[in-house]
């Protein structure tokens, strides 16, 4: 994966800042995080700033399907997912909700899902904090650099072993 992959990953998937982020009651009354369409307009517009990605929407049968276009180097790449009309403002919510359904194979909110994400008190995880997963990014980061160089150390180590032997060979 390239840099510039990785980068556009990490700050996709970066989590919001915990007093952005809104309750609802869901099926049994359990309380789930979300996020609104306009948290996901202004993420991508930071991402990929105001022309460098599209949203188109279409019904699909009784379901409101939104496709999200971005632009990674030359190609748009496109990911799509929908809602049916909400309780409120139907047709109005169906759009805002499958733009944020949409937004999540992008990892736009996706660790919303993650049953850890927060306790029940609404405390976040430290990683489902924009400190937390950034401090968590970098540890690993700097892991797989520590364990390439090893790796590197190790191959390096080897070469010069068979270098030693094919000399000694020589001289026998």
């Amino acid at each position: 994966m390239s840099d510039h992959i990785r980068d556009l990953e990490r700050k996709l998937k970066r989590p919001y800042p915990v007093n952005q982020i809104k309750w609802r009651k869901g099926y049994k009354g359990k309380m789930l995080a979300h996020i609104d369409a306009r948290d996901v307009m202004n993420r991508l517009d930071a991402v990929f700033g105001i022309g460098g990605w599209q949203a188109g929407f279409e019904y699909i049968g009784e379901r409101m399907v939104c496709t999200i276009a971005c632009k990674i180097g030359e190609d748009w790449i496109s990911k799509a997912d929908g809602s049916g009309d909400t309780d409120v403002e139907p047709e109005k919510g169906g759009l805002s909700k499958s733009l944020v359904r949409a937004a999540v194979p992008w990892g736009i909110g996706r660790y919303l899902y993650h049953p850890k994400a927060f306790d029940d008190n609404r405390n976040p995880a430290s990683w489902a904090t924009p400190e937390g997963y950034d401090a968590l990014l970098d540890e690993r980061e700097k892991a797989s650099v520590v364990k390439l160089h090893k790796t590197e150390t190790k191959d390096d180590s080897k070469e010069g072993s068979k270098e030693g032997s094919k000399s000694k060979e020589g001289k026998d």
